[in-house]
């Protein structure tokens, strides 16, 4: 297993990214947000990396960091679940909006994902509840429902870019009603 990989960036591409380690120059799939993150060519990197093995094709999945690689290999675990789709959850939540998701059973927030409709969304929620470490503030009962702030805001006319920018940025603390206000808010600065 690859767990790590430190080297130098010698090519970066929309989806993978190429570091040189020992002579040996590995192409690693990489979310968005993750390749954002890498330092400019010629200067080095760490990343987190998941081997995944078929019997096919060997393929090198990297991560800024261990949890992100963390919530990756819980994903997989989930049935239905293949590297891509893992990726592209991580990609549209990061591992403390996953978690919220899961914590607070919102299922339109895991239907933002390309390729995660209601029903899927329902499956992942239920396999990832007991998988993830939630802390309290992921729970049920710690958080309004953000399921019902994000119905609200779709209501209202909002995308879901728009919404997942606007929760993304607030505290989930305090009624229904405080959070759709902050949220509002939110989405008028913007």
């Amino acid at each position: 297993m690859i767990g790590r990989v430190r080297g130098v960036v010698v090519q970066r591409a929309p989806g993978t990214v190429v570091l040189e380690a020992g002579g040996l120059g590995y192409e690693i799939a990489i979310t968005p947000r993750g390749l954002s993150e890498l330092p400019p060519l010629g200067e080095e990197a760490v990343m987190h990396t998941h081997l995944h093995v078929r019997e096919d094709q060997q393929a090198l999945y990297g991560f800024p960091s261990e949890t992100e690689r963390d919530i990756f290999r819980v994903l997989l675990g989930a049935s239905g679940v293949g590297p891509k789709l893992a990726m592209a959850i991580i990609a549209t939540l990061p591992p403390a909006d996953l978690r919220r998701a899961v914590g607070a059973d919102d299922v339109s927030a895991l239907e933002a994902v390309p390729g995660v409709g209601k029903r899927t969304a329902q499956k992942l929620i239920l396999e990832l509840r007991p998988r993830l470490e939630l802390g309290d503030g992921d729970l049920p009962g710690a958080a309004p429902g953000l399921a019902e702030v994000r119905a609200a805001l779709e209501t209202l006319g909002f995308g879901g870019p728009e919404i997942r920018e606007a929760l993304a940025g607030i505290a989930t603390e305090g009624s229904t009603e405080d959070v759709l206000q902050e949220a509002l808010r939110a989405l008028g600065r913007a």
